[in-house]
């Protein structure tokens, strides 16, 4: 009796985390239709943004949001058939036997759990890469070619994607590997070292990603000298902010996509532009010149691609407005998805056609200043150092849950690990992923809020400076530029967009509507 007890409750956790699992993505699926029917019944361009953006531009973007949207459902969808399949199936334990084969192939045995371990996350990432590859391709060079985005080639995108491959190698096994030997040595209080050692981790990582890690995919130059440059420098003196180094990112070999951030600890701070943020014109010619022939002259490099910022909170990172932020980075949402049937064929005919008609508006000095306003108010009113700590303590009582969790035998049982195959990168993979999954959700959606009242006080620091107008004027171009759907559906948005909407901030930052 007590062996069929067990076996029940081995089964309820499978059961559990199974039908606790599709609720979220069926939860998912009915925020983003209800996101689809908004784009799909909004015929007129709001009245806030009519000044710069016309009713050509808004009829691009509905279809643009359409295809971004209907393809998140799809590719959610299949993610989640393959996460199901992977849980009936025992895949897990089969990639971790298979893990073992090849270790057993280099004359190690079992009692090498971290070099095991090491192999396993290998297999699972190319598992992870190989599933998810035609669903990167069809991104790429099917919507953000057809909506005249995507500026990568072929072999652009492949070597894009194997360097991006290799460098998260590099950095994930060492700190896999150095993990695992801290859980397995710190004894009752494994989590306090572990928690250490993941801080110290992020810190390295966010100092040294923009400086090492991102110039190995995209050219990074220093801005010109010239009006911008003395703008943002005196703007970086006028708030103490302390600035030491000014790039400018070349992203246009990738997409039209603009964007920009700030990085770094203390007083050692940097801001990098995208060229594709800046109007033509903005930097001298002669200087734009110079940039583009440096560039070529390291075609090679620039060539490989781009890593994409983790999208998980980090430390000090990109913020958006628009734009990102290394500090406590809070990306943006790209709502999207596809037309209605009896719009399709108008539109089809008109994508080719606005790929190439659709031009690029960037922005202006003053707009710039206004962005990097918005970026300081987040430094000035201590966003970062603020997600900085509701991420370490949630990452300190996470590990500590997992220190009570992790010898709970059934619950690797249940996912098809028996009693004597159990190892801690395992444990701690499952725990993670599948148990904390309910915490994590309403997390998610509690730092979602938060982030969007940072959005709207940044909003309100910039607008303290005096450049508010520039900043509707630089929020709408980015909106325009990027394609953007400036209204969103509330419920959509309060779980999805850490942003709020562009329509939102033009009203608060216009007088016409006060922030709650």
């Amino acid at each position: 009796a007590g062996d069929r007890k067990m076996e029940v409750n081995i089964d309820g956790i499978l059961i559990a985390t199974l039908t606790f699992s599709w609720i979220v993505h069926i939860w998912d699926l009915y925020l983003t239709r209800r996101q689809i029917q908004l784009i799909r019944s909004s015929r007129d361009v709001p009245v806030e943004v009519r000044s710069v953006y016309d009713q050509e531009t808004f009829d691009k973007a509905r279809p643009y949001q359409l295809d971004r949207n209907q393809f998140g459902c799809w590719h959610d969808f299949y993610s989640q058939i393959v996460l199901t399949i992977t849980l009936l199936l025992n895949v897990l334990p089969y990639s971790w036997w298979l893990a073992e084969q090849v270790a057993l192939y280099f004359g190690l045995d079992q009692e090498y759990e971290i070099s095991i371990s090491a192999i396993w996350m290998v297999v699972v990432s190319i598992f992870n890469v190989v599933t998810d590859l035609p669903w990167a391709v069809y991104s790429v060079f099917v919507i953000e070619e057809r909506h005249g985005f995507n500026k990568q080639t072929a072999r652009f995108f492949v070597k894009d994607q194997l360097k991006k491959f290799f460098v998260q190698q590099c950095i994930m096994l060492p700190v896999i590997a150095t993990l695992i030997y801290i859980i397995s040595w710190g004894g009752d209080y494994f989590f306090v070292y572990a928690w250490i050692f993941c801080c110290v981790i992020s810190l390295v990582l966010v100092t040294i990603y923009a400086d090492y890690i991102a110039p190995l995919f995209d050219k990074f130059t220093s801005l010109p000298d010239g009006q911008l440059r003395i703008a943002i420098e005196e703007l970086a003196r006028s708030l103490a902010f302390p600035l030491t180094k000014l790039y400018v990112v070349e992203n246009s070999k990738r997409s039209t996509h603009s964007n920009a951030y700030f990085y770094g600890f203390f007083n050692n701070k940097r801001i990098v532009l995208f060229d594709t943020l800046l109007e033509k014109g903005v930097i001298p010619k002669e200087d734009t010149t110079t940039l583009n022939e440096s560039q070529e002259d390291n075609t090679t490099d620039s060539d490989s691609g781009t890593a994409q910022p983790a999208k998980d909170d980090d430390i000090e990172g990109k913020d958006e407005v628009g734009c990102e932020t290394v500090e406590g980075k809070i990306p943006a949402e790209v709502s999207s998805e596809k037309p209605q049937s009896h719009e399709k064929d108008t539109i089809d005919r008109k994508h080719e056609k606005d790929a190439t008609d659709r031009k690029h508006v960037g922005c202006n000095t003053d707009e710039i200043l206004a962005v990097l306003s918005h970026e300081l108010g987040h430094w000035k009113f201590s966003h970062v150092l603020k997600h900085l700590v509701i991420g370490q303590a949630n990452l300190f009582a996470c590990l500590a849950v997992f220190g009570v969790l992790m010898n709970q035998t059934p619950v690797f049982e249940a996912f098809g690990f028996g009693p004597d195959m159990q190892p801690i990168i395992i444990r701690f993979v499952i725990i993670f992923q599948f148990v904390f999954q309910p915490y994590n959700e309403v997390l998610s959606f509690l730092v979602t809020q938060l982030s969007r009242r940072f959005e709207f006080q940044a909003d309100r620091f910039a607008q303290e400076l005096n450049r508010g107008e520039p900043l509707m004027s630089a929020l709408m171009k980015i909106n325009k530029d990027n394609l953007g759907f400036p209204i969103a559906d509330s419920l959509y948005a309060a779980f999805h967009h850490s942003h709020p909407s562009l329509v939102e901030r033009l009203r608060i930052l216009s007088g016409r509507e006060k922030q709650d």
